[in-house]
């Protein structure tokens, strides 16, 4: 099985050369239904050649969003938050193995130590190999409790302030989002796919042992830094 944040035609392409079977991928290939398959479009063709190939293609997106220790508890694992609850909390689920499970998006914890702002942004970036981050500052000396959310996540920000974080991490913030939350949070901004790709990790740790695994080193975020 070939893991991925998203499936492109470089991945599956890769695939086919690797030899693998199966695509798992975070992002789903179609967001939108196709009414036909002829190469009209980069999903098409993706669709297309998995199909001449016999390559299935699983996405898991919205369950690995919403569970507690899916991509947003990783997140907070990436930079050293070992207890973490989550931050919007949709509903709940019977799982045969733990019972009554809760989901929603994001989490929310605590750093070991207080750090300052300037040091906080720093360690993020490091943790996350990012190229680049946009944060606005929080008005706060130290950051202590942390929310985060993989993906595009700004719209929990008030949550975030509600429930006393000092700092947001999350992707795809607009403007005006920042101008709103000067001097009430710490609003940290990254990449959408710098956010997300630790998914193949969980993807690779729940399938050890039971079938070979090979992250695509094709998958990479589109967006370049300059």
């Amino acid at each position: 099985m070939l893991l991925t944040t998203d499936v492109t035609e470089a991945v599956v392409a890769e695939a086919i050369k690797v030899g693998c079977q199966m695509i798992i991928s975070h992002h789903p290939l179609l967001f939108h239904g196709l009414k036909q398959v002829c190469g009209q479009n980069p999903q098409a063709r993706c669709v297309e050649t998995a199909i001449r190939h016999d390559i299935a293609i699983y996405s898991a997106h919205t369950s690995m969003d919403s569970w507690l220790h899916g991509v947003s508890g990783r997140m907070a694992e990436k930079i050293g938050i070992k207890e973490y609850q989550l931050l919007n909390v949709a509903g709940g689920a019977v799982c045969e193995s733990e019972g009554k499970e809760s989901f929603g998006l994001g989490v929310i914890g605590e750093l070991p130590e207080a750090m300052t702002t300037e040091a906080f942004v720093q360690m993020v970036k490091a943790a996350f190999d990012a190229p680049v981050l946009r944060y606005v500052d929080g008005g706060k000396k130290d950051i202590k409790k942390v929310a985060l959310c993989g993906g595009a996540g700004a719209e929990f920000v008030e949550e975030a302030i509600r429930q006393g974080a000092d700092a947001f991490i999350t992707a795809d913030v607009r403007y005006h989002t920042f101008l709103d939350v000067v001097g009430r949070i710490c609003l940290i901004d990254m990449d959408h796919w710098v956010s997300e790709h630790f998914t193949r990790e969980i993807f690779c740790e729940l399938l050890e042992g039971k079938v070979k695994t090979v992250i695509a080193k094709a998958d990479q975020s589109p967006v370049k830094v300059c």
